[in-house]
């Protein structure tokens, strides 16, 4: 039979009508990742126009406990890096602030959701101690764990609402982990070095924070509204008050704990409910 130029390009074409419709491309288009819309961000970006912030101290009263020496003679390494000698000091006072306290938005951003920071938050191994000894994370967030001695470190996390974990870090290294829940707060452990140990507290939004040296603290881009924050201390237990900031404002709020509060509950490891 023949064919003329144009019934063969006809057929071609019909044909390629028909191999296109074959594989999904006719009808109804597929979403294939490749085009569209790309997902929106989780929760609302707070405008630079309304963020407000809180700010605020944590003060100590009364005689902070002495600090206590550590015996690092097994441990060369880690006892070069601290030549006067190795102290653990579980309450650090500087000009009346105190350090190391976990502070944060424990209700009033309701059923908000916030997107998860990209940037890391780093838990290091350096002079057989965990550095910062209190830190806080997002859910979601890489907490990258770095043992900087060069020497035998293990990672004991002590969660009761999040999945533990316990690694080992041999040598000089780096190690991801995350976490899936809001807890305040998760203890760590090394299982080599006894007296090493942190705090991590766990939110699904980013107001949380540790006081510094001097006791200060702040709690930036928050929405404008009504807050309770808390501060948690891991031997004075926590202290809480209610806080309203309005559009572009910034509202002070201070804690004071004291040596009388020795022997409080220490929240660890209480599931933390935003409402």
């Amino acid at each position: 039979m023949n064919f003329s130029l144009r019934q063969i390009l006809a057929l071609v074409v019909v044909s390629g009508i028909s191999i296109a419709t074959a594989c999904g491309g006719g009808g109804e288009p597929t979403d294939d990742g490749a085009d569209g819309d790309a997902p929106a961000a989780a929760g609302p970006v707070v405008s630079p126009d309304s963020a407000a912030m809180i700010t605020g101290t944590v003060s100590f009263e009364g005689t902070a406990p002495a600090a206590e020496p550590i015996d690092m003679s097994e441990e060369p390494t880690c006892a070069e890096k601290h030549p006067d000698g190795a102290m653990r000091q579980l309450v650090m006072v500087a000009g009346g602030g105190l350090a190391n306290v976990y502070v944060y938005v424990k209700s009033g951003l309701g059923d908000r959701s916030f997107p998860t920071p990209s940037a890391p938050v780093t838990l290091d191994q350096d002079g057989c101690e965990y550095m910062p000894h209190v830190l806080a994370i997002q859910v979601g967030q890489s907490l990258e764990i770095k043992n900087s001695d060069g020497i035998l470190h293990n990672i004991n996390t002590q969660p009761t609402v999040n999945r533990g974990f316990n690694i080992s870090q041999p040598v000089v290294m780096e190690t991801s982990r995350e976490f899936s829940q809001p807890e305040v707060m998760i203890p760590v452990k090394c299982d080599v070095h006894g007296w090493m140990e942190a705090f991590i507290g766990v939110q699904a939004h980013p107001y949380a924070g540790v006081s510094g040296a001097d006791g200060s603290f702040s709690l930036a881009d928050l929405p404008p509204g009504e807050y309770e924050i808390e501060a948690w201390h891991e031997l004075y237990g926590t202290q809480s008050q209610t806080v309203t900031v309005g559009v572009k404002e910034t509202a002070e709020v201070s804690f004071t704990f004291s040596s009388d509060m020795a022997g409080n509950h220490v929240p660890l490891g209480e599931p933390l409910v935003l409402r």
